[in-house]
């Protein structure tokens, strides 16, 4: 099967500025994806360089096997056959709701405009609201049509820019998966730019973590939280700490919680020292261990608690414990470790 988006070693320069360097990455149809990274990154200018607004500096962008940008050619984003939501939704305040849908779809044969905007509407329960302006509507209700007017010219890939921002937590988590399953109805290959995790995880097939210009790691929600490629992805993603640890033998740490064994996520000489990621999942509390650890803070997330214990050397690990295990701050607790692969890093 042809992959619907290629990227080759994409970088782009503006105003004499390296934004994005050596960017590569593929999107297979119907799959999708997002960029995650602090601000700055470089992930809203990759959106925009495959929609067409900028241009690369070198590498190449291909839809559907065309090469629709590099350094010497552009095709003008309206005729790429791509999709975007902005940030700032941009519906048109003066048309109604069919009238902004139809707006991608201008020269089409009016019955099947109408037809597309019926199926669209009902997709996404609004059909009420056909004849209202953007103003008559929620917040939430301005984000589907944001999403149905890019998603009416059936578009070969779909782009979001931070599209949620605006909402609160619970809205935004509610409209994610609502989008999501919208998307994967429709069968559309779709790229979500956002720095919440969260987020991310919510939506995406494939999600890349993008830091300084460069695709750190382009992968699975699952590997990147438990298979990181670098220290910064691992600190990026999820919550965890780094803690030292001595290589025994190509299975085996001996950590100040013990000696663990388990898959190493690579090979690192024996008597090396090494840094190994903890996970607030990968610490069980356990009152039979003989470790014990001091509770300097804690979280309460209703069916859990996220504690912050001391180790005696003074190292700070986190803990996600069932509720019921409600301990106080000062108290000392028994904890062990439940690792089966191993994400070291070389000191």
């Amino acid at each position: 099967m042809q992959n619907q988006l290629e990227i080759h070693d994409l970088s782009i320069r503006l105003g004499g500025k390296s934004i994005v360097h050596q960017v590569s990455l593929t999107l297979r149809p119907g799959e999708l994806s997002c960029l995650v990274g602090p601000s700055g990154c470089g992930k809203t200018t990759l959106l925009r360089t495959i929609a067409g607004f900028e241009q690369p500096s070198a590498g190449s962008v291909l839809l559907h096997g065309n090469r629709i940008a590099d350094a010497s050619h552009s095709t003008p984003p309206e005729k790429r056959g791509i999709g975007m939501v902005f940030q700032d939704l941009a519906l048109f305040p003066h048309l109604t709701v069919a009238a902004n849908i139809a707006f991608g779809m201008q020269g089409e044969p009016r019955p099947a405009v109408d037809q597309r905007i019926d199926e669209l509407l009902r997709l996404v329960g609004m059909s009420a609201q056909r004849n209202c302006y953007p103003h008559q509507l929620s917040g939430g209700q301005q984000q589907r049509i944001a999403l149905i007017r890019a998603m009416a010219p059936r578009p070969a890939l779909l782009l979001l820019d931070e599209p949620f921002s605006s909402q609160d937590m619970e809205r935004r988590e509610q409209l994610v998966q609502e989008v999501r399953a919208i998307l994967l109805e429709e069968g559309i290959t779709a790229m979500l730019v956002t720095h919440d995790q969260h987020e991310a995880f919510a939506f995406a097939d494939t999600i890349g973590v993008m830091s300084e210009g460069g695709l750190l790691q382009w992968d699975s929600a699952f590997n990147l939280y438990h298979r990181p490629l670098s220290r910064f992805v691992a600190d990026f993603i999820g919550q965890g700490v780094l803690i030292s640890a001595r290589i025994v033998d190509g299975q085996t740490l001996q950590t100040e919680l013990g000696k663990i064994r388990g898959e190493l996520s690579q090979q690192l000489p024996p008597g090396s020292t090494a840094e190994l990621l903890i996970r607030p999942d990968d610490i069980i509390h356990d009152d039979q261990s003989p470790v014990r650890a001091r509770v300097v803070a804690r979280l309460f997330r209703g069916a859990s608690h996220l504690y912050t214990l001391e180790l005696e050397s003074g190292t700070r690990v986190l803990c996600l414990a069932p509720s019921h295990h409600n301990h106080r701050i000062g108290e000392r607790i028994g904890i062990r470790l439940n690792l089966d692969h191993l994400v070291v890093f070389p000191c």
